[in-house]
């Protein structure tokens, strides 16, 4: 089995099309997702998946027994060729046919024997690059089962074994799933840096397909990034802009957030929540919490070109009523997000001067205890040298 061969297995779209058949708030997508869901079952021949499943969406048993009756068949076919690869080949064939055995659980969703399998391929493997490739696997079987734990144990293990000599491509490769975990676990920043390193050398596409890999770049880099950096790694890069006609959206946000238009960024963010963030099973869980911080990007980039705004020009700037603005900055203002005070008998939002932010307050008030303490060792200094003297 050559080494450059990325099988794109377990099909992460499979738990995404579930996700979306559980939630009540996608019905609009259930018709779709169900039959993407059942058409990939049956082409991998998923009867465990199938099985396992099946107290959440009605099953087809006649399926079962038929894909069961399949998976039994091939299993006997590749014991046999193991069995006869441990009695005449090499260690590099008996490898060969051990990841063969345990891609084959992997892709028809045996999760258990799957991963027992691909633990045992990494063992008995020699090639560093063929080691990697099955880490990686046990990765993505992992991402596809929401399993952190075994997540978490791949990626220090590819990134163990990399070190120890893995190419370039493993290398970009692994940013990518790196990336792809810490978005899971509400890491955008962290992410942001390493999908951004990728992006011009992507070819994780056993992971995800290079407009989603864009899309959840964007969408990390759009919360990291400063307004330049926006514009340089972004808005400007020649990958993001061969995209963004198929992801109008993804555009319209980080276009918008720059040259803002904050009445085009309040739509842009809205619509982005709905197609992208809520539908999402790795993103749904951090959809309000990046809304969130998103509205505070914007408002804190608003406020920092002003000394005062009035609510009602506020209203207009981000295409809502005041009393929204009112009540939204109240609460960042409260929960120290935002620096600034609002008064409410004039309807004027005030900033305040960075040394009026709490954070930097502390810090002045540290930088005078050190000059305090400074002036004392000084002082008993001169003190002592006078009476040495």
């Amino acid at each position: 089995m050559s080494d450059e061969v990325v099988l794109p297995i377990p099909n992460l779209a499979v738990p995404q099309h579930l996700f979306i058949l559980t939630s009540p708030s996608l019905s609009h997508l259930h018709e779709h997702s169900k039959h993407e869901l059942i058409e990939s079952i049956t082409t991998d021949e998923m009867a465990p998946y199938y099985a396992s499943i099946s107290s959440i969406i009605p099953s087809d048993s006649a399926l079962i027994e038929k894909l069961q009756a399949s998976n039994k068949k091939a299993l006997e076919e590749l014991d046999e060729k193991l069995e006869k690869a441990e009695a005449m080949e090499g260690e590099t064939e008996i490898g060969d046919v051990l990841r063969e055995r345990a891609n084959f659980l992997t892709k028809i969703g045996d999760k258990d024997k799957a991963v027992e399998a691909q633990k045992l391929a990494l063992e008995k493997t020699p090639g560093l690059g063929s080691r990697i490739d099955i880490t990686l696997t046990l990765v993505r079987i992992g991402l596809f089962w929401l399993d952190r734990d075994l997540v978490v144990w791949g990626l220090d293990k590819a990134e163990t074994l990399i070190e120890e000599g893995g190419d370039w491509d493993r290398r970009n490769r692994l940013k990518v799933y790196n990336g792809l975990h810490l978005l899971s676990i509400r890491q955008f920043s962290r992410a942001s840096v390493l999908l951004l390193d990728a992006i011009s050398t992507f070819t994780a596409t056993e992971l995800l397909s290079y407009n989603d890999f864009i899309a959840l770049t964007v969408i990390a880099s759009a919360l990291s990034l400063s307004r330049v950096d926006l514009k340089k790694k972004l808005i400007s890069a020649p990958e993001v802009i061969s995209v963004l006609p198929e992801l109008p959206i993804l555009g319209d946000l980080v276009k918008s957030l720059y040259e803002c238009h904050y009445d085009k960024f309040f739509v842009a963010l809205a619509t982005l929540e709905q197609t992208h963030l809520i539908p999402s099973r790795f993103l749904n869980p951090h959809a309000r919490f990046y809304v969130r911080e998103m509205r505070i990007l914007a408002y804190k980039q608003l406020l920092q070109s002003y000394k005062s705004l009035t609510l009602d020009s506020m209203g207009v700037a981000f295409g809502v009523r005041p009393d929204f603005v009112d009540n939204e900055l109240s609460r960042f203002i409260s929960s120290g997000r935002l620096n600034a005070s609002i008064d409410r008998v004039n309807r004027i939002v005030e900033t305040s001067s960075d040394s009026d932010a709490p954070g930097l307050s502390l810090k002045g008030a540290a930088v005078d205890v050190v000059i305090k303490q400074g002036d004392l060792v000084l002082a008993q200094a001169g003190r002592l040298s006078r009476v040495l003297g």
